[in-house]
């Protein structure tokens, strides 16, 4: 099965390039990775002939355009990369009968609900970005039947910039940090959810939006705090600054981020088997990964 990864150097990519090898045997996998400069999604009517190149069977759509507060003065740019693009990829998919996985975000929620988001729900995005993914999912969806959307968040790993690694830096840099707590998610380590789109290919179940985060929840102020505390015991700080809950409303943003946007995975725990993990193993697991040289 010959798969093709956009986002190659993203911390998605490359997270689903380390766990291919996992899922290589069952499916005889044949992994083709792209980069930004093989496949620009700022430029989308030159995607249908890059694919007509390689002639995926599956294609997994890791790339987007992520600068939330930068979309909101480069809606048309993002637009292109979130939504043009990916409707040039379900249209080809559809037309050669592939199968196509697209990577979507919890953005594309309001964050005014007070109980974990459903497939189901209703989307009603508040930013430029989450504008831009919603319209990504609905091309996916309208132009291929073999589509699977895959909503997560929070998204951290070894390799590329995230939050994690920003707070690893601002802990050395700073004595204080001032973090957001009343923002409510879950964070997902990029290898879990990349395992997560690999039993997709695999099972092909006939569900099409999925919902992945690890397991439990926290606001950005506990995962600001687990990670220096987590950094400390595994060695990757020498001293952990003082940390300060702070309101959103004390560190405005030009885009609106939902205040809660927890996701219910039970019925993707479920029918796929995946064992939860709590984001708190999941980020030492991260931690002592990147420790290692």
């Amino acid at each position: 099965m010959r798969v093709l990864i956009t986002g190659a150097n993203g911390q998605l990519g490359y997270a689903l390039q380390k766990t291919s090898k996992e899922f290589s045997v069952e499916q005889n996998l044949e992994l083709i990775a792209l980069t930004r400069a093989d496949m620009d999604l700022s430029q989308p009517q030159t995607v249908s002939s890059i694919l007509d190149t390689f002639t995926p069977d599956a294609i997994i759509n890791a790339a987007a355009y992520t600068a939330v507060d930068k979309a909101e003065a480069e809606y048309s740019l993002a637009k292109k990369i979130n939504a043009d693009a990916v409707q040039q990829m379900a249209i080809w998919c559809e037309r050669n009968k592939k199968i196509l996985l697209h990577v979507s975000t919890d953005f594309v929620f309001d964050g005014k609900k007070s109980s974990p988001y459903d497939t189901d729900d209703q989307t009603n995005p508040t930013s430029a970005y989450g504008k831009t993914k919603q319209q990504g999912e609905a091309f996916a969806l309208n132009e291929c039947k073999n589509t699977y959307v895959v909503r997560t968040g929070w998204v951290y790993g070894e390799h590329g910039a995230n939050f994690v690694k920003t707070i690893l830096r601002l802990a050395k840099e700073r004595e204080h940090l001032g973090i957001v707590s009343d923002q409510i998610g879950t964070p997902t380590y990029a290898i879990h959810l990349a395992q997560m789109l690999w039993q997709l290919v695999l099972q092909k179940p006939p569900q099409k939006i999925w919902n992945f985060s690890d397991a439990g929840v926290a606001s950005w102020y506990d995962f600001a705090v687990a990670i220096v505390n987590e950094a400390e015991i595994v060695g990757l700080l020498d001293r952990k600054p003082i940390i300060k809950p702070i309101a959103s409303v004390d560190y405005p943003t030009p885009a609106e981020r939902p205040t809660f946007s927890v996701l219910n995975k039970k019925n993707t725990w479920d029918a796929l088997s995946i064992t939860p993990v709590h984001w708190q193993d999941a980020l030492t697991k991260m931690l002592i990964a990147l420790k290692q040289p």
